[in-house]
């Protein structure tokens, strides 16, 4: 019989009316900037400035100490303008670019009122930054704090999927451009590869969030590993001196709340800031059935940061976290009625250390480095059907990264190297209680330990030129990856943008050389010799790491100062693409790799950062995906080894081919402090395999 293949298809509109704010960086593509005020008689003012960029959504207020030093810190790459005011002197506007991570340092000089001083740019080519090669999609602090209240364990992912080219699958994992468990954080500087669903590892709370960066082509050579998409999340606060503090709370349906509580000390060159949230619902997981059956969760975390400038060349910086989620895995309707019970943990313990040094205004210096713990279990109770699964995942990684930028001329070079060293262990075991739904030979129990080392090295270097209205970003990877198999890989990139003036148009393309490590989430247990006596048929390969090519071409056009229109064409192709499978319905996934892949599709996005009081986006993606067999890496048992072994040509779409995404949000401020917002979206849906006739999924 031939199998009907089905669209899952989603609408849905939200809307909000706030009272609050209107508006109010360690990222690896940030910099730095460090303004001298004084006034024509050189003496130090106490000055307040407001920097600002539409592009980057980023719009902040600073006040200068008493010798008139305003520093802005992890500022994202792009155009800002820069108005600096005080003490009954004429302001002055300024446009200033930042491009580096090397701090740049501005004397700002005010005058009498009746002169005023300013220094602009196009505000359409301030829109596009004709000097970036790739379109990353800037999220800022006002977007993140006037978010939506979304259910607890994937706030961070919601804003995320907002974005051009990223879907949803169950549970709030995240597909950049139709690809599987390829999503990297980078924290703070450092990068995080494990799966950060809520079914695995705490979500960060957006609360917690200061800026966002979210790129899925020309990826610079410092990125690697996991180059599905990468998400850059920032947490320190530029500091001020003395206390402030902020407090959330929400809630909505399925008896959902939330709250959140931070609270800040800053002295001259320091700063402490201590955050907590907590969450509850009763709609964790995304149920297999319509019943939203045993679905409670909890989730809470705490940080602390700590910042001080030792001196004006040198920068300390430490941050220690604890992450925690509990949640139930929801029943399907059988599993209900004989009173099933699966509970899931984890756990997420993590410190983080920098130091930033400043050789010479041209060079700057960067080490950081990170030790944290994660843990993960399943508990299934006796009456758990048709199988009484336990497990219990742990990760201990040890990280460190060193880097360094110069600035000359034209050239804007950046070098470093990272290792990673990690030890993880998996257990796990179960007792079939329900043989009819297996094979017959297999076991009625099973268990399983393992534990192994993870050794991944890497080295890089790149350049950013810019001449004239020609960017060009060249760069060298060199990945070495240990566990279970052993490779390495170098990885070439390269990208280029060209600003046509007369036109206000930048036109961008890139090339990404990748390899992408596979998940680590139950590699060992998938990959032993004890799974052999599972089934007289067993798939037993080790998953290969992906090698793949990414191109992409568009443009991006600004219109009156305050609208930006982008457009990417892209197309990936893959050898071993990565997937997963997924263990009945315990949310227990083994990773698995395709022999190769084709993601293809066009994207666009017309944002409006901010146009009086009317703000807001509207995108379109468009994407098709095909996957070729065979595979390697799970656990397939029984027919089910047979067929994927017997599989060898065959072309499927990827499971997350959804060919038409529309997003949209639209914010409107009535008052200064009271705003309404109306979003939706549109999805045609993903494919799903279902083994029989149309009239059988009609009835279902």
């Amino acid at each position: 019989m031939r199998p009907v293949r089905l669209y899952a298809r989603s609408s849905s509109l939200m809307a909000a009316l706030l009272v609050g704010p209107a508006s109010v960086s360690a990222q690896v593509n940030t910099g730095e900037l460090r303004l001298a005020v004084t006034d024509s008689s050189e003496a130090p003012v106490a000055a307040k400035a407001e920097i600002a960029s539409k592009a980057n959504h980023y719009d902040q207020f600073f006040e200068a100490d008493m010798q008139g030093h305003i520093v802005a810190k992890r500022l994202p790459f792009g155009f800002y303008t820069v108005t600096v005011s005080g003490n009954g002197l004429a302001p002055v506007s300024q446009q200033v670019n930042i491009q580096s991570s090397v701090p740049q340092e501005i004397q700002i000089t005010l005058g009498l009122p009746q002169i005023r001083t300013s220094v602009t740019v196009s505000t359409d080519e301030a829109l596009v930054n004709p000097e970036s090669v790739s379109s990353a999609d800037q999220i800022g602090a006002a977007t993140i704090q006037d978010h939506v209240t979304a259910l607890p364990g994937r706030s961070l992912a919601e804003l995320v999927d907002q974005q051009p080219g990223w879907l949803f699958e169950a549970n709030g994992i995240l597909h950049p451009r139709g690809e599987e468990y390829q999503t990297q954080y980078v924290l703070d500087g450092i990068p995080l590869t494990e799966n950060r669903s809520a079914a695995y590892v705490p979500d960060f709370d957006a609360d917690d969030v200061q800026e966002m960066s979210i790129l899925t082509a020309g990826f610079p050579a410092e990125f690697g590993r996991r180059l599905g998409g990468v998400i850059e999340v920032e947490t320190q606060r530029n500091h001020r001196t003395g206390f402030h503090g902020k407090a959330v709370a929400s809630g909505g349906s399925f008896d959902t709340a939330s709250g959140y509580l931070e609270a800040q000390y800053g002295w001259k060159s320091s700063a402490l800031t201590f955050s907590a949230s907590g969450a509850t619902t009763g709609r964790y997981l995304d149920p297999p059935v319509l019943q939203n059956y045993t679905n409670h969760g909890t989730v809470t975390d705490f940080a602390g940061h700590y910042e001080i400038d030792l001196t004006d060349k040198d920068r300390l910086g430490i941050v220690l976290r604890r992450d925690q989620a509990r949640f139930q895995v929801p029943d399907e309707i059988v599993q209900q009625a004989t009173g099933q019970r699966q509970d899931r943990d984890s756990f997420e313990s993590a410190a983080q250390f920098s130091y930033q040094h400043i050789f010479s205004p041209n060079v700057l210096g960067d080490f950081r480095a990170m030790v944290r713990d994660l843990t993960a279990g399943l508990w299934s109770n006796d009456l758990s059907t048709p199988i009484l699964a336990n497990q219990a995942r742990g990760y201990h990684e040890e990280y460190v990264k060193g880097t360094v930028s110069v600035n000359t001329g034209i050239h804007q070079f950046k070098a470093g190297a990272e290792s990673d060293y990690a030890s993880i262990q998996e257990a796990l075991n179960y007792v079939i209680t329900d043989s009819t739904q297996f094979d017959p030979d297999t076991p009625p129990v099973f268990s399983y330990y393992g534990h192994a080392a993870d050794r991944e090295q890497a080295a890089f270097g790149q350049d950013h030129l810019h001449w004239k209205n020609l960017t060009v970003d060249a760069g060298l990877r060199f990945d070495h990856y240990d566990f279970l198999v052993n490779q390495t890989a170098w990885s070439p990139r390269v990208g280029a943008a060209l600003y046509w003036p007369g036109a206000k148009i930048v036109f961008r393309a890139s090339y990404d050389r990748i390899f992408q490590t596979p998940a680590f989430e139950n590699l060992l247990v998938s990959s032993s010799p004890d799974v052999t006596s599972l089934s007289d048929q067993v798939l037993r390969l080790p998953v290969q790491p992906a090698r793949g090519n990414y191109y992409q071409a568009g443009f991006a056009r600004g219109f009156f100062g305050n609208v930006q229109l982008k457009t990417n064409f892209y197309w990936r192709g893959y050898r071993n693409f990565p997937d997963d499978d997924l263990l009945l319905n315990t949310g227990v996934s083994f990773p698995i790799a395709f022999s190769k892949a084709e993601i293809y599709g066009v994207e666009v996005k017309l944002d409006i950062p901010r146009w009086g009081p009317f703000s807001g986006y509207v995108s379109y993606s468009n994407m098709r995906g095909n996957g070729y067999f065979p595979v390697t890496g799970g656990l397939f048992l029984g027919d089910n080894a047979v067929q994927a072994i017997s599989s060898t040509s065959r072309v499927f779409p990827v499971s997350q081919d959804q060919r038409n995404t529309v997003r949209a949000r639209f914010r409107y401020d009535v008052t200064k402090r009271v705003w309404a917002a109306m979003g939706g979206d549109y999805d045609t849906g993903v494919p799903i395999d279902f083994d029989g006739t149309y009239e059988d999924a009609v009835q279902e």
